[in-house]
């Protein structure tokens, strides 16, 4: 049995039971719903910001991109302008296939020893699941959206019925929801049944795709199989981001909502501390958002000391008549 795997569902599966007895049996509904909300929120904007400010100060002397391409050079010998850039606009073209369509990604290769012989095989599945794993959480957050703004902008609205456009069932199903619960299991059963990335994995890598299966596990819970008030939550919404906290009063608010927004509450604080932080990474990647120019220009150590070095000529100076009567050559003559 995987230790690091265990532990991490054991660590989600408390989490969640801890947030359900707590509102349903101890009264700790404004712990829950108010306190713990906003301590996330506070975790995951100066977590973010500090990493932030740490990354953009970490010295890149030099220029070290990862390339993937032909490097400009001659004329006559085509340059790859994408995958190789060496202006500002060919960065700016690769950063936007990669932030928006995971281009390096696309061009994932899995390697492996058939006949005796190693092989690589083009492995496009761990690239749609990233990409339906990613686009799907970015439409759920902004379907999430409407309970935090009043009016809801039209945006959200045409965003709701792209989701929902196959109308299947009542409540019609969103597909986003079910897209993104498919995809982080496609991720974490990748995890655990390749030897090669299981043996690779840790606690880390476990823990947010098992918070993340509890966020979507509970919210397709609440939308289609139990019975939640929405306009108290719109109300419990409203009453955080106005900044006038309370708890809705004659009603019940299940605590399954209070489960699913403390594992959101845990994944925002846990945010900056974990790999997930690659979101604001990639802009920062010196590998990624540097031109690769260095037949053009010469780059020079900016923080190198000014050092006074000893040269042959001031060496020669000191031992000549050393050096002549033990018979070595000198350039000059005493």
């Amino acid at each position: 049995m995987n230790v690091q795997y265990m532990s991490a569902l054991i660590a989600v599966v408390v989490l969640g039971f801890l947030a359900y007895i707590g509102t349903e049996f101890l009264g700790l509904n404004s712990l829950f719903g108010i306190f713990i909300p906003y301590l996330a929120v506070c975790f995951f904007l100066v977590g973010a910001i500090l990493k932030v400010m740490k990354w953009a100060k970490s010295p890149v002397p030099f220029r070290i991109p990862t390339t993937c391409g032909q490097q400009k050079s001659l004329d006559w010998i085509e340059q790859n302008k994408i995958d190789n850039p060496s202006t500002t606009p060919g960065v700016i073209a690769r950063m936007f296939f990669e932030v928006l369509l995971f281009r390096s990604l696309f061009r994932n290769t899995k390697a492996g020893i058939k006949e005796g012989k190693i092989t690589y095989e083009w492995e496009i599945f761990l690239w749609v699941g990233a990409l339906a794993f990613h686009y799907s959480f970015l439409t759920v957050l902004v379907r999430h959206m409407r309970f935090f703004l009043e009016p809801v902008p039209g945006l959200i609205g045409i965003v709701e019925t792209l989701d929902g456009f196959f109308q299947v069932g009542t409540p019609g199903v969103l597909l986003s929801g079910v897209v993104l619960l498919g995809a982080v299991l496609f991720l974490l059963s990748r995890r655990l049944l390749i030897p090669q990335v299981r043996y690779i994995s840790l606690m880390a890598d476990y823990f947010p795709l098992f918070l993340i299966i509890g966020i979507a596990g509970t919210g397709i819970y609440m939308r289609y199989f139990a019975r939640v008030d929405v306009v108290a939550i719109k109300q419990l919404a409203m009453s955080l981001v106005t900044l006038h906290p309370a708890i809705p009063q004659n009603v019940t608010v299940s605590g399954i909502l209070y489960v699913h927004l403390f594992l959101v509450s845990v994944l925002f604080a846990y945010f900056p501390l974990s790999k997930l932080m690659h979101m604001g990474g990639v802009f920062l990647s010196p590998t990624r958002n540097l031109a690769n120019n260095s037949r053009m220009e010469r780059h020079i150590n900016p923080w190198n000391p000014d050092l006074k070095f000893h040269t042959y000529e001031a060496y020669e100076n000191d031992f000549r008549e050393k050096m002549i009567e033990a018979g070595l050559p000198v350039e000059k003559e005493a």
